[in-house]
């Protein structure tokens, strides 16, 4: 051995037949226990990083430097929220545009209320049946494919409503429905992607909460158009008002395709957030779609929240649905009044969610607003059942916005929710199963709540639903809480390197520092 590289060795205290790589000074020296040393003056610094980093960890640091990686906000982050947000508006109008005035459509294509219910209810079934595909599309295929596949349905559906105006033609209106409802499978699992993919750890819940508000917003303009643009009056205006109706939404429809086409990117170069930099680039096989589902089954915190978020969404759904029963029953020929009760409802719920989504970026409370806004829609949901036949529409105006706000403002609260506590699953996947529940849910309210409000009175439906809702509460209260996402940003964001003395019999003595990474990040879904 040359005495340059003997003195090598003694330098990094290894014997001459010691396996011990020499470098130049200031690069890394490999020892025999696979330890790395860094020649640095005057001493050593030891990094630990075989033995304290997991495989996933070293995939998202740079080589040698145990810090956080490299993160960045795009300003194409808000055109992609905007154009997704109005596309979703679309889908949600294209839902509730029938019931709203189920009697007029009822009277054009001399069918009974139940057939009417179908064309709401055809989005929920056709949700359930296609959730799976559709959440693995997700994904194996990405944001980009699956946006692509939403607006251009929704477009399709529109222009096929357009060939349904004719009183013979329902069976071309429940194939054109059917088709916007397959679109609603690939929009309702994507806010809570979008947030992640595109927005930073203090937006997230507010972008989450913006993508929902487009659905929300969607529905508030269905209940508020069709019964002004199609008046409860006999004669032939109808047919050209619907017609008007119809070509006027698969226009919009078209011009949102093409700007999904133009905005919309798969993800952005950089990632906005460190709960995103750690994630892989590709799943492995441990972690594919399938186990991803099989994960979330065993995690019984979000088996809590999946049934309790469907029992409040889908109450929400049936609500929306039956509203125009329900306010016939009590308040004849109020069918513009029914419109504006919903749209009252709506955009309350609007309102609470920006306020929920602002309140959870601030605070992630997310177990405790959760809870309240669980508690507050139950209470909301008594006050509208009782005050709804009084005979005063202002009351029910009033009572409308309050339930609206908590019950509506809840959707994005769930949603964020469910992906901090199955975090690092894809926020499709779980997002996905809570609106798959919530459409089951929706199904069963609509059809056991429809038959008591026509065999009985509106307030046999609700107290049902009421009843329902206070199961939601006691297992809402029952979720045993744990951040996982926000502690990942936290534990990165707060003590990236933490310096420990290094004294180990084991390993040759220096005068150096042991860097631990803080990054600690587990794959379990299950708690």
């Amino acid at each position: 051995m040359l005495a340059s590289d003997l003195q090598e060795h003694q330098q990094h205290g290894c014997t001459p037949d010691e396996n011990c790589t020499a470098t130049p000074e200031g690069k890394n020296v490999i020892a025999p226990n696979g330890n790395q040393y860094i020649n640095m003056t005057p001493g050593l610094v030891q990094v630990a990083f075989e033995g304290l980093i997991s495989p996933d960890e070293k995939q998202t640091m740079l080589p040698g430097q145990p810090k956080p990686l490299e993160t960045k906000l795009y300003m194409r982050r808000f055109a992609v929220l905007i154009v997704f947000s109005l596309y979703s508006l679309v889908n949600a109008f294209q839902w509730i545009q029938y019931s709203i005035i189920t009697n007029i459509f009822m009277d054009y294509y001399s069918v009974t209320s139940d057939k009417i219910d179908c064309l709401s209810v055809v989005y929920m079934i056709v949700y359930v049946l296609l959730i799976f595909p559709a959440t693995w599309l997700l994904d194996k295929k990405g944001l980009k494919i699956t946006a692509l596949l939403g607006a251009g349905l929704n477009c399709t559906g529109a222009w096929v409503k357009c060939a349904s105006v004719r009183p013979d033609l329902f069976g071309v209106t429940i194939f054109a429905q059917t088709i916007c409802s397959v679109a609603q499978v690939f929009i309702l699992g994507l806010p809570s992607r979008i947030a992640s993919v595109w927005f930073g750890p203090k937006e997230v819940s507010t972008a989450c909460a913006t993508a929902v508000l487009g659905n929300e917003l969607g529905i508030a303009i269905g209940f508020l158009l069709p019964p002004v643009l199609i008046p409860n009056n006999k004669n032939n205006l109808i047919e050209s008002k619907i017609s008007i109706m119809f070509y006027g939404t698969a226009a919009v429809s078209t011009l949102l395709l093409v700007l999904t086409v133009i905005v919309f990117k798969e993800k952005p170069p950089l990632p906005p957030s460190q709960a995103q930099a750690v994630l892989p680039e590709s799943s492995p096989e441990d972690d594919s779609y399938k186990q991803s589902i099989i994960n979330l089954f065993k995690n019984f915190p979000f088996l809590l929240l999946l049934v309790s978020y469907g029992i409040l969404t889908g109450s929400f759904y049936s609500v929306s649905t039956l509203l125009n029963q329900m306010i016939i029953e009590h308040y004849k020929d109020e069918e513009v009044n029914a419109g504006r009760i919903g749209l009252t409802l709506v955009v309350a719920g609007i309102v609470g969610s920006i306020i929920c989504g602002l309140w959870l970026d601030y605070t992630k409370t997310y177990k405790q607003t959760t809870l309240i806004v669980y508690i507050l829609s139950f209470i909301g949901m008594i006050i509208f059942t009782f005050t709804l036949n009084l005979g005063n529409l202002n009351i029910v105006f009033f009572t409308a916005g309050i339930l609206g706000f908590f019950m509506t403002g809840y959707l994005p609260v769930g949603f964020e929710f469910g992906v901090e506590i199955t975090y690092p699953v894809p926020e499709g996947t779980s997002s996905g199963l809570l609106n798959a529940s919530a459409q089951v849910f929706g199904i069963i309210f609509i059809f056991i709540q429809g038959k008591l409000t026509t065999d009985y009175n509106p307030c046999a439906g609700n107290i049902f639903l009421c009843a329902c809702i206070f199961v939601g509460v006691i297992l809402t209260a029952l979720i045993k809480s744990e951040l996982k996402r926000h502690n990942v940003n936290m534990g990165i964001t707060n003590k990236a390197v933490q310096a420990v003395p290094v004294e180990s019999p084991s390993e040759p003595p220096t005068n150096g520092i042991l860097l631990k990474s803080a990054l600690k990040v587990s794959l379990e879904t299950s708690i």
